[in-house]
């Protein structure tokens, strides 16, 4: 099934390489690319799939809410992923 996927920050450049080397599509910030993934797939699937540790993507919305690791995704979603933010 095919999920969309918009990442952030430096996020979009730890996948930009990897993504353009096999697909031949550019990663950008904030534009949607697609993540095809087996059914019944979770969160945690979707970013296995994408090679990013949990530590490094702790906000993940899934069309427009945030979802657990363990929320069962469906063919069609939105998925904005967004690294750790810091500040003081």
């Amino acid at each position: 099934m095919k999920v969309y996927v918009k990442l952030y920050a430096d996020l979009v450049h730890q996948l930009r390489e990897a993504v353009s080397a096999t697909k031949n599509e550019t990663i950008s910030a904030g534009v949607p690319f697609e993540a095809e993934l087996t059914e019944k797939s979770t969160v945690a699937d979707l970013l296995a799939y994408l090679n990013l540790a949990k530590k490094e993507a702790v906000i993940v919305f899934i069309n427009g809410r945030t979802r657990s690791p363990d929320h069962e995704l469906a063919a069609g979603d939105s998925a904005g992923i967004f690294p750790p933010i810091g500040g003081g």
